[in-house]
């Protein structure tokens, strides 16, 4: 395979990597503690590879995530959309912060994806989240680093641009 098929299909299977990975049940109490994986996953490659990752792939992550947990199409979408014009306008910043700085911004985007949600859900007559509701973006925050130095480590060894 040449380098470019590699790259494509290594693109392709961690964002399908993170689709499955957002289906993975937990119990009750530990449902709080779980990132949100497509965003994640979404950030890494905007900051990485911004040709490969627009508005669109956004997008259809975003729809395929609404069809794969089956909540109100188009929720995620959004959040995605919202998500990544974020991180590609500030990219040029992001990318040569320190890990530290970089985990906050992290840390703000996905707090800022949660007030979308909550935004969102009111709207569709839902009830107000519990406390717990919020604990997830700070856990996605902790996990970036190691999820940033994971995937650019696997992306050097495939040398993958």
């Amino acid at each position: 395979m040449n380098k470019q098929r590699i790259s494509l299909l290594w693109f392709v299977g961690t964002l399908v990597f993170a689709l499955l990975s957002m289906l993975v049940p937990l119990p009750a109490p530990l449902q709080p503690f779980k990132p949100y994986w497509p965003a994640l996953f979404l950030l890494y490659w905007s900051l990485e590879s911004s040709d490969r990752v627009n508005l669109g792939t956004a997008f259809i992550i975003g729809l395929c995530a609404d069809l794969l947990d089956g909540v109100l199409l188009g929720e995620q979408a959004m959040r995605l959309c919202a998500l990544v014009f974020i991180a590609l306008r500030f990219r040029s910043r992001l990318r040569f912060f320190p890990m530290w700085q970089q985990t906050l911004a992290v840390l703000a985007l996905l707090v800022n994806d949660r007030i979308l949600l909550l935004i969102v859900r009111t709207f569709a007559g839902e009830s107000l989240p519990p406390a717990s509701w919020w604990i997830s973006p700070f856990v996605g925050a902790a996990l970036w680093p190691f999820l940033f130095l994971l995937m650019d480590d696997l992306r050097m060894r495939l040398r993958i641009q």
